[in-house]
């Protein structure tokens, strides 16, 4: 049976070990790194393995760090669905992991952070300034 003594430096380190975790935790929910998808709808076909070519359609938003602010749309007059080949850096890394879980057909919204994104560097040419998170609804319409 631990003396009263141990017993407080028990209970000390189970406090700083639950402070600490809640801290980490509030980190990662204020500034998330990576990558994070919502399924708006679901897709019906095989998903794309790495080298794949990858036909999508895609609207990014977060131009001047508003995410309600769109700063590039496939569906725009003039442009045209976006294809490349996933998974092998030709793209933001956001959306070579983003879309490599995708199916066929699926519509989602990815949200990445700046460093899956274009980084210290931004986009100025499209209005994404330096560490900006920026989010992307993406469709995949073609998968060869």
């Amino acid at each position: 049976m631990p003396t009263k003594w141990q017993g407080a430096v028990i209970v000390a380190v189970l406090a700083y070990v639950a402070a600490t975790v809640y801290f980490y935790q509030l980190e990662t929910a204020v500034n998330p790194m990576g990558v994070t998808k919502e399924i708006i709808k679901a897709g019906n076909g095989p998903t794309p393995t790495k080298g794949a070519s990858v036909t999508v359609h895609c609207t990014g938003y977060g131009k001047d760090r508003d995410l309600s602010q769109k700063f590039w749309s496939t569906k725009d007059p003039g442009q045209q669905p976006f294809q490349f080949q996933v998974g092998l850096g030709n793209v933001i890394r956001g959306w070579d992991e983003g879309v490599l879980s995708m199916a066929l057909g699926e519509v989602a919204r990815l949200t990445c952070s700046p460093d899956y994104a274009y980084g210290a560097r931004g986009f100025p040419a499209w209005g994404i300034q330096p560490d900006s998170v920026l989010v992307f609804e993406i469709e995949v319409l073609k998968i060869e």
